[in-house]
């Protein structure tokens, strides 16, 4: 090397940590503009009529949403989305034992509506492949046991039935008690005889949640934590996982009347882990979202969860 340029061998390296330092803020920069909000706002792009719900787990606190007025104001049958909460809470209550199994031909008709599953040939289900697949005639068994009255009071305490308090003049979940087996079954499947909000179904999955987070150990919490994490990973909230962070969730379907146009929901939490690892302890970034389509399936739904999880704070973590 020629010692008389000296100086230009200093500077080189002064150069290189320079732009070192540049790169480095402009990553910082990047990551800093990795918000819930702007998740919400790219998801929203993505899917302009959708209401989304994003909820902290541990502090109930709103972190982001889009059409949020709307989601207060919107009462929609909840379809498939009510299926754990039902589960969790009669398994947790020994009302229900997760080892039956259940033999499904996938032809259902309740009372005059075709609800025909649409998950592929199975050997009868148990409880948590029930929920992978999200098995109509599994849950339509489940729910001929309940009693008048009965579904009211599995759901009071998550707060599905309560008006959250994001936004003023919203309305409340309707619950019409069912008098009859096949309505207990209809309203169980989230087809008839109740109506939720987005941001009612978010608080009662935030709910789910926490009581899983709560009893790690429990059978219910297991059993109904596995079959979310399986229906978001391959079952029929699959389209979940395309944003590549490990989620639990639950698609629905549903149609204010047969053969009118359907709606889609999709909802869960992130990242999904075992509630061992600490689900809602402070200072995580873990997270309820939902999504609710006005026009579309529960699939639709999940592919909207997907773009919001793959541009959100989680999956930069997760990298």
């Amino acid at each position: 090397m020629d010692t008389r340029g000296v100086r230009g061998v200093l500077f080189i390296p002064a150069v290189a940590t320079l732009l070192a330092v540049l790169s480095l803020c402009g990553l910082c920069a990047a990551q800093a503009a990795v918000t819930w909000p702007a998740a919400v706002a790219h998801a929203a792009q993505f899917s302009p009529e959708a209401r989304i719900v994003v909820l902290d787990i541990a502090s109930g606190r709103l972190l982001a949403s889009s059409h949020l007025a709307e989601a207060g104001r919107t009462l929609a049958a909840p379809g498939s989305t009510l299926k754990p909460l039902v589960l969790y809470s009669l398994i947790a209550s020994g009302r229900w034992d997760p080892s039956r199994r259940i033999a499904c031909t996938r032809k259902l008709n309740i009372a005059g509506r075709s609800l025909n599953c649409s998950h592929p040939a199975a050997d009868p289900m148990d409880a948590r492949e029930a929920l992978t697949w999200s098995c109509n005639t599994y849950f339509a068994a489940v729910g001929g046991t309940l009693a008048p009255g009965e579904l009211r009071t599995l759901l009071e305490p998550t707060g599905l039935l309560s008006p959250a308090t994001f936004v003023p003049a919203q309305v409340t979940a309707v619950l019409h008690n069912p008098q009859t087996p096949d309505h207990s079954r209809l309203a169980v499947l989230g087809v008839e005889g109740i109506l939720v909000t987005p941001l009612e179904l978010a608080a009662a999955y935030r709910w789910l949640a926490i009581q899983i987070a709560a009893h790690p150990e429990s059978v219910a919490a297991q059993v109904v934590l596995a079959g979310l994490q399986d229906s978001a990973s391959f079952g029929m909230a699959g389209a979940a996982s395309l944003g590549e962070v490990p989620v639990a969730g639950k698609t629905g379907t549903a149609s204010p009347a047969a053969g009118t146009q359907t709606h889609g929901w999709f909802v869960g939490w992130a990242p999904s882990g075992a509630a061992s690892t600490g689900l809602v302890s402070p200072g995580q970034a873990r997270v309820v979202i939902a999504v609710y389509l006005p026009a579309g399936h529960g699939a639709d739904a999940a592919r909207v969860g997907a773009e919001l999880l793959a541009h959100s704070p989680l999956r930069k973590v997760e990298r």
